[in-house]
């Protein structure tokens, strides 16, 4: 087994390549154990392709299956072998945007108990024992239930996997445990590269968008910029839900991301490693230095 080992939990499947695909690309070819635990099959997605427009839930709902699939596929070329779903496959169910019917479905991941889903987890952390957490913050990132859901499990389970007596295996303390996070100096300068590059999805102000944070709560800074083509392959593998334009990509909204080599994290629990001063943007970019960890493992001996 590897000495450094990292678990990321996720909601559905795309949410690891969007999110964190660079970060797992990079830690993947240092030589780290990277799992990912993926809570759901992601059954109520909205289907981007036309020709696939049938798997939809309001259609065949053979969509989780299909995004088994897909998955695979983006974990293969992210070069991660170890993926999990949280329980087993379909163990709970996509609970879809908050607010709608879907939610209330008594096998939704947002009705789940949350010590038996965390039980779960804990299973995972014992058996693997990794130093470091990464998962959304208490907003689920965007606030989907399914993302918030990823967070309250993640945080029991944190809890739980240290604590005697509690299920089976030795206690486990993870080390470091972390928020996914997008800084809004970032998004600003995306918002501003998709106008200057005509490209067809904009963001039309970045203050509306339900995700993002001030740039001074980011501890952690990773450059992953020589695996940001391994993120945007495996995002392409996940072709029912995004539509990627090299270095744009956008959603079933049509809103326009860019695929980030250089990707940021808050720390939540533990101790913050050494830093070091890097550029607040992906390649200088503008604005005063910040001081961050270059490292989700630093200060781990």
């Amino acid at each position: 087994m590897s000495d450094r080992r990292l678990l990321l939990v996720h909601a559905h499947p795309d949410d690891e390549s969007i999110g964190c695909g660079a970060t797992m690309a990079k830690y993947v070819a240092e030589g780290a154990q990277v799992t990912l635990v993926t809570c759901t099959l992601g059954e109520e997605g909205e289907v981007i392709p036309p020709d696939l427009a049938h798997l939809a839930a309001d259609q065949d709902d053979t969509l989780g299956q299909h995004r088994i699939g897909e998955l695979a596929e983006a974990c293969k070329i992210l070069g991660v072998t170890d993926h999990r779903f949280l329980g087993a496959p379909g163990r709970w169910r996509d609970s879809g945007m908050m607010g709608v019917a879907s939610n209330d479905r008594p096998n939704a991941f947002w009705q789940a108990d949350l010590d038996e889903a965390a039980g779960e987890l804990v299973k995972v952390i014992r058996e693997l024992r990794p130093q470091v957490l990464v998962t959304y913050d208490e907003n689920g990132f965007y606030g989907h239930p399914d993302h918030i859901q990823a967070h309250r499990v993640s945080m029991r389970a944190y809890e739980l996997a240290a604590t005697p007596g509690f299920g089976d295996g030795e206690p486990w303390q993870i080390a470091k445990f972390y928020y996914t996070a997008v800084p809004r100096s970032v998004m600003r300068r995306q918002a501003e590269a998709l106008r200057e590059a005509e490209v067809e999805f904009q963001i039309e102000d970045v203050d509306d968008m339900p995700f993002g944070c001030s740039d001074d709560v980011v501890t952690t800074e990773i450059d992953a910029r020589p695996y940001v083509e391994q993120k945007l392959d495996a995002m392409r593998a996940h072709a029912t839900q995004i539509a990627v334009d090299d270095p744009w990509f956008a959603l079933s909204n049509n809103i326009g991301q860019e695929a980030m080599g250089v990707e940021h994290y808050i720390l939540h629990h533990g101790v913050r490693g050494p830093a070091v001063v890097g550029a607040p943007m992906e390649a200088g970019g503008i604005g005063e230095p910040q001081v961050r960890e270059n490292d989700l493992f630093a200060g781990i001996h």
